[in-house]
Parts: C-alpha cells; structure tokens; sequence
C-alpha cells in the first residue's frame, strides 16, 4: 500500500474490530483479515464463549469507538458475587458501593456482531475466510488461505497487526523472524461449559444481577446471566486428582459431583449429562512475551501478546485498553516503529499485573469467598474506603471501575492487603478495632490516591 496511513489487522474478533474503528474513524484505511467465516451471516462460530465481564475499561473504550449504547443494550447488570455455600446458603458479596459500580454481562458472540457491524460502517474492510498462513517480513508479503476451497491469497502490508487471540498466526510468524521471548505457563485447571435455561414463566431461574459462585476449595463453578434469560455456567476444575478432569469424564460422573457438591445448582441445570459429554474442555494458561512487536512491520495486541486465565473478567477489558492506547500512538504521527515500541513499553507491565491479579483471583474466587478471616477483610475494606476514600480504595474497585494503569491498581492492593490482615488479626468482629489506631495506620501507610488514566 505504501500509505502512511494504512494497516493491516490480524484477527477480526473483539479487539480486531474496536482497533479498526478507532483508527477507521480518523480516516485510516484498514484492512482486517478473519480466518473463519462472518459471524453477521452465519452465526457466531468463536472458540472460548466464557460469558464476558465488561467494566469501566472496556466501556471507555466503546464509548471510544461509538459502540457502547448498542453494547449495553445487550448487557445484563451484576451487582456482586453471589455466593453459594455448601449448606444451601447464599450471600451476596456487592463488587462497589452501590448500582453505580457494577460490572456487565455480555454475550462475546453478540458483541463481535455488534463491532463488526460498527467497523464496516466506520470505513474498515473486512475480509473472512482468510486465515494468516506464512509472513514474509522482508518483502512485506502476507499470505492467507481460503479454509472454503484451500485457496491462497497474497496481499502486501505497510504494517501487521496481531489481534488473532492466544493462539495468535502472527505471534508465529513472528517468533521465526525473531525471539518474542515467548512463554506460557499452564494453570493446572481446566473449565466445560453447561447452561442453565429460563424458568418456565420465561424469567431468569436465579437472581438475575449477580455472578454466582460455587466455591468449593481446589475448584468451583460460576454462572453468568444472558440476556436471553439464560445463565452460562462455567466448571472449573483441577486437571488430575479427585475430583478432577481425569477422574470425571462422563455425564453421569458429572451429575454425581454436582449430587455431592453443587446440589442447588443441579435442578438448574436439565441438560447436565448432555453439556458435559458434548462441548469441549477448556484449557487455561497465561502467556508471557517479551517483546510485542517487530520494528515497523508488525506488533501484537490483546490475547495474542498476554493472554491471561478469566479470573479477574479483565482480558476483554485489557485487550481494549491496549486498542486505545496503540491507535493513540499511532494517529500521533509517531514512526510506526517508535509507535509499536512506546505501545509496548507503556502496555507491558500493565499486562503483567492484570495477568498476576487474575491469577490470584482464582485462588480467592475458589477459595476464600466463603472463609471468615476474608469476610472480616472484606468488611474492613468496605469500611477504610468510607472512612478515608482520598487513600484507600479496594483493590477490586482500582481494577474495574476506575482506569488507573494495572500495576499501580497491583502494587498498592498489595500494600492495602498486609494492612488489612494486620489490622484484623486476632479480631473475630469489627466492634473489637481501636479505630483511631486503624486510622493513624491508614494515613501513615498509604499516599493519597492516584487520578485515573
């Protein structure tokens, strides 16, 4: 193309297509290229359909991009965890101080119709069936193949994109050129999907405004709402052991675990025996890179640079977050080498922390929910971001209604953290606090907060 202000996309999956918009908006000419099919004619054909959790991230990056009314118009409201306990009891754990801080569910099928939709009518080009099969850096040649009739098809780029997800083309291609320092380390865990439909008035079965929890120590399940009254329920569960993905394989080993584990959620769920045996196991893994890019001819994006595991519902967020930023040093008028490498260096720790915070949320997920020494944190927490709201600030709050860089959102959770354990041991209730001593420790410990991005 030899313009300087035309790019070629990877992937035309979430962040493929906000990043065609952002930068089609501003009069770029983008092409994306997708090797599946387009989900507009013939229904949403993606891999991973964990339900997507959208926070404030995500939503500036739509408001961005023009997409977020349409959005939101599909978005189902979760107020909290509700979490069920082994007994049959239920809490429900609120994730801010009020509806004003919430998170949302969104279907990743519905939302891809919705942001391709948007990027075509932004001005972007959008080519399906072409599946990125070798790169020639050197001459700028990239090459597809039609998965229709086997087809091969040449195009010649300025620049690549990669926003082709953890099991990125380009990130391949990429790696034969040159060393992306490339690691991925496996959880250990795996996840299968099962459903639970409407109630027979056509309502939601459970409380609608929440994601529900099962947690159950070494693994857990989880249900998010759908906008067609509907729940996804996602298993999560060890890879070997018992109970484990080795050692349940068949419906009726599933039912017996839910029988003994999960006996609320079982009514729930009629299909049980027929979503286990038939939709696929999931794997869950992290993905490390130390480089994203390749001078001027290529960069990678969202999954395909830092795929994470879904514990914290950060990944779509991260992914669009790294959209804005990576078209904001781009229609600066940088080089695009120096755009790709100023990208990398602002977005790379910020993807390491939101990686190492995901990480951790499955162990407090599966784990602590339930536990009395993290309710009293909890209450604490709730408390200190009333009593002293210019210095403390929930680590959950930081990550998902505000848009401060991730690491700082890491660094200071985890100085708030050893606050919050040393000022509640020994204490079974908060009436039993010294609060002038709890205040003078909050003062002394943490600066004042940081304005978000």
């Amino acid at each position: 193309m030899n313009t300087p202000n035309h790019i070629t996309l990877i992937g035309a999956g979430l962040a493929g297509a906000l990043l065609a918009t952002l930068l089609a908006r501003q009069g770029w000419q983008v092409d994306v290229y997708e090797k599946r099919g387009d989900p507009r004619l013939k229904g949403y054909a993606g891999g991973r359909s964990i339900n997507l959790a959208l926070a404030e991230r995500g939503r500036h990056a739509l408001r961005l991009a023009g997409a977020d009314e349409a959005v939101m118009a599909q978005a189902v409201m979760m107020r909290g965890r509700m979490v069920h306990f082994l007994d049959g009891r239920t809490d429900l754990q609120r994730y801010g101080r009020d509806d004003s801080e919430v998170i949302w569910s969104v279907h990743r099928g519905e939302l891809n119709v919705i942001l391709l939709q948007i990027a075509e009518d932004a001005g972007a080009k959008l080519h399906f069936h072409r599946g990125l099969s070798a790169v020639d850096f050197d001459a700028r040649i990239a090459r597809f193949n039609d998965d229709r009739d086997d087809s091969t098809h040449e195009i010649v780029f300025d620049s690549l994109v990669g926003a082709d997800g953890a099991g990125s083309a380009l990130r391949a291609a990429m790696n034969q050129a040159t060393d992306l320092g490339e690691r991925t380390e496996f959880l250990g865990h795996s996840y299968k999907e099962l459903e639970i439909p409407p109630a027979p008035d056509g309502g939601f079965s459970i409380e609608a405004n929440a994601l529900h929890i099962w947690p159950r120590g070494r693994y857990m399940c989880i249900a998010l709402p759908n906008d067609e009254r509907t729940f996804t329920v996602t298993l999560f569960l060890p890879n070997e052991g018992e109970p484990s993905f080795d050692s349940i394989r068949t419906g009726a080993q599933a039912r017996t675990l839910f029988e003994r584990d999960f006996a609320d959620a079982l009514p729930l769920i009629p299909q049980l025996e027929r979503d286990f045996e038939h939709n696929p196991t999931g794997l869950l893994a992290t993905l490390y890179l130390d480089r994203w890019h390749l001078d001027d001819r290529a960069v990678l994006l969202g999954d395909a640079a830092h795929a994470m595991v879904p514990f914290h519902g950060q990944g779509m967020n991260c992914a669009f977050e790294d959209c804005v930023a990576l078209a904001e040093r781009l229609l600066a008028g940088n080089d695009r080498a120096q755009a790709f490498a100023d990208f990398q260096q602002q977005r790379l720790r910020s993807a390491r922390a939101i990686q190492a915070m995901a990480l951790e949320n499955y162990l407090e997920m599966r784990d602590r929910v339930d536990n009395d020494d993290y309710l009293l944190q909890r209450a604490l927490e709730r408390e200190l971001a009333e009593r002293h709201p210019d210095r403390f600030m929930p680590r959950y709050a930081m990550v998902t209604f505000h848009r401060m860089p991730y690491e700082v959102a890491f660094e200071r959770g985890q100085r708030q953290r050893e606050l919050l354990v040393e000022l509640t041991r020994g204490h079974d209730s908060l009436d039993s606090l010294d609060w002038s001593a709890v205040d003078a420790a909050v003062r002394e410990r943490l600066t004042p907060l940081p304005a978000d991005a």
